[in-house]
């Protein structure tokens, strides 16, 4: 959540930012709530500061006993009022920082830089993968429905090749290996500041349980910290999770159906930062040299691009996509994301550290190592070979054993 004293000091700063999200909040109405429960509050409290005032004696008994119901009654209103404005109130979302490109949708994205020698019009990975044996959708859906995958012989291998070279080169930079929790409970998907983004229908739930299935590994990552406080000599404090994935993909019904681009469960590597908030910004540029790092590694052309307001999740301040050149879709597509949260995920989970002059909130931030799949499909097309085989990146070899993935 932002500050709440951000929202009573500037009102159409706060208003500004919502509608260039693309956010529909009446945040005059917040305003109302949160001014009638502090009133409420005040009330309620002279009441009780009357009540502890008023010395018992039998003509004070009707007195007493008005005092305490009213006591009552201004707490239940308090409590009611309490819900109305969290619930409103949590709908707000981060404010953009000032650097960020106002646009309603992708098309005000900024493109920062192009990396790399991109070729056109060569074979579709699944095309590639089928002949090769080594992607299986038709039985994937035979078995889970549509939005699956089997990744066989040595692409799955190449997939434990990527996760062992992202934990080398983060583990390098102090990221500490996480495999998390794929389930969280529900206040934590909301501390996180994912229920207000994904709709009801975009996030899986087991309703017997409780529980959410993480359509990110940042998730479980950042509320794992919720409720401490961190020393200031501990921050940045960063880690590096590996976890499978599962989106329902709603709203996207017609796009990216074949193959594995686009499904409901997924692999990922994601880096997780807490850091000073003098430092966040810093931090963000930091997560995105690591995920220019990992490409060029793989010596994947791919470009990136500063997302502009409209494009921001619920949680961001801030994002930049890395998208990689798919030679045979002859488009760049997005395998990298990375955003700043500043405070607001700290505040929902009442994360801290301590400084000098007291207790401040942590800021948070969030990148992509390797989506997998997607970086899959970038090294089939790119790395692709005449005679249907594909080469294996150099990087990957040692982790592998595999120079070239050929009909078996």
């Amino acid at each position: 959540m932002i500050d709440i004293k951000l929202l009573r000091e500037n009102r159409e700063k706060v208003k500004k930012a919502c509608e260039n999200k693309g956010a529909k909040i009446d945040i005059d109405k917040v305003l109302e709530l949160d001014k009638n429960k502090r009133e409420v509050i005040k009330k309620t409290e002279e009441l009780r500061a009357q009540r502890a005032r008023t010395e018992y004696a039998p003509e004070k008994e009707a007195e007493l006993r008005k005092l305490k119901d009213d006591i009552k009654k201004g707490e239940q209103k308090r409590d009611e009022l309490n819900l109305k404005f969290q619930v409103s109130f949590n709908q707000i979302p981060n404010l953009p920082l000032d650097d960020v490109p106002i646009g309603s949708n992708e098309t005000g994205n900024k493109v920062i830089k192009a990396v790399g020698k991109t070729e056109k019009g060569l074979r579709d990975y699944m095309e590639i993968a089928e002949k090769l044996d080594i992607i299986d959708v038709k039985r994937a859906a035979k078995t889970s429905g549509s939005r699956f995958g089997y990744l066989k012989g040595d692409l799955a291998i190449l997939e434990f090749g990527l996760v062992r070279l992202a934990f080398d080169v983060l583990g390098k930079e102090g990221f500490i290996p996480v495999i998390p929790p794929v389930m969280i409970k529900p206040e934590m998907a909301k501390g996180m500041g994912y229920i207000e983004q994904t709709n009801s229908e975009e996030a899986y739930y087991i309703n017997s349980d409780n529980l959410y299935l993480i359509g990110t590994s940042e998730q479980s990552l950042g509320a794992m910290h919720a409720d401490e406080i961190f020393n200031e000599n501990e921050l940045p404090k960063r880690y590096v999770g590996f976890s499978t994935c599962f989106r329902r993909e709603a709203g996207s019904y017609g796009k990216d159906t074949k193959g594995i681009l686009r499904v409901h469960q997924f692999d990922k590597v994601e880096m997780f930062s807490f850091c000073k908030p003098e430092d966040s910004i810093k931090e963000h540029k930091f997560l995105l040299s690591l995920e220019e790092k990992l490409m060029n590694l793989l010596k994947i052309p791919y470009r990136v691009v500063q997302m502009c307001t409209g494009d921001l999740g619920h949680p961001a301040a801030a994002k930049y996509d890395i998208e990689a050149w798919f030679p045979g879709q002859n488009e760049y597509r997005e395998t990298h994301s990375t955003s700043s949260c500043t405070d607001f995920q700290a505040r929902r989970l009442n994360i801290k550290y301590k400084t000098k002059n007291g207790l401040e909130f942590v800021h948070t931030l969030n990148g992509t190592a390797f989506a997998i799949g997607r970086t899959l499909i970038a090294i089939i097309e790119n790395y692709q070979q005449k005679d249907g085989s594909i080469k294996v990146p150099k990087v990957l070899r040692k982790y592998t054993g595999i120079k070239c993935i050929v009909t078996k």
